[in-house]
């Protein structure tokens, strides 16, 4: 029995193509739902990496469902890893459990690192992304973010020097998105999860209109 207040992870399985993908889900009431892409296959990424794990227990607690996964070749995922066009198609694979099983219309979509490319090519073929958001985005220049509208969220840490700060902040702005930056933490936001954490779930609740 679960009671009120704890968190409860299923399994899910996701098919794409041939083959099934592995993943883990919460039920929610709330809108949107949130799927969570893990770092790629070549950063050893996966559904249990510890932001993934924080991003999901946070949207939960504040009654969002969500869906993480380990793209094909990861883990119990089926298949070959794959990357590029690849990785793009088993994020839209998931992106289509996650809306079936919350029965909504839209997901917000965040990204770990290498993954925000293949969020943004997410973005580009599904009409049902209501936001994107970024943490510590590899792969993708400033210029690529600025049409992404107030929906956008990028998370950072003071210390990740990947992209220029300064630019990143122009490109942001102009996309009348938020850019947040985690004081004193690096690329792995380690000691900042529960920041982050909070972050996302108040994204959420924007994206829901609350």
């Amino acid at each position: 029995m679960v009671l009120k207040g704890q968190f409860l992870e299923r399994p899910a399985l996701i098919p794409v193509g041939h083959e099934v993908m592995e993943g883990v889900a919460h039920r929610g009431v709330a809108r949107p739902p949130l799927l969570v892409l893990p770092p790629t296959p070549e950063e050893g990424g996966g559904m249990d990496h510890v932001i993934a794990a924080e991003l999901a227990f946070a949207a939960a607690t504040g009654e969002h469902p969500t869906l993480r996964f380990n793209y094909r070749g990861v883990a119990g995922s089926q298949g070959e890893r794959g990357a590029g066009p690849a990785l793009v198609e088993d994020a839209l694979a998931a992106l289509t459990v996650v809306l079936e099983n919350a029965r909504a219309p839209t997901a917000g979509v965040a990204a770990l690192h290498g993954s925000a490319r293949t969020a943004l090519d997410v973005r580009a073929r599904h009409g049902g992304v209501a936001g994107l958001c970024l943490v510590s985005p590899r792969g993708v220049t400033p210029g690529e973010l600025t049409g992404l509208g107030r929906e956008l969220l990028v998370v950072v840490g003071e210390q990740d020097a990947t992209l220029s700060r300064a630019e990143l902040a122009r490109a942001v702005d102009a996309a009348g998105g938020t850019l947040e930056v985690i004081e004193g933490a690096g690329a792995h936001l380690h000691h900042a999860l529960p920041q982050v954490g909070k972050i996302v779930r108040a994204w959420l609740k924007r994206l829901s209109g609350t």
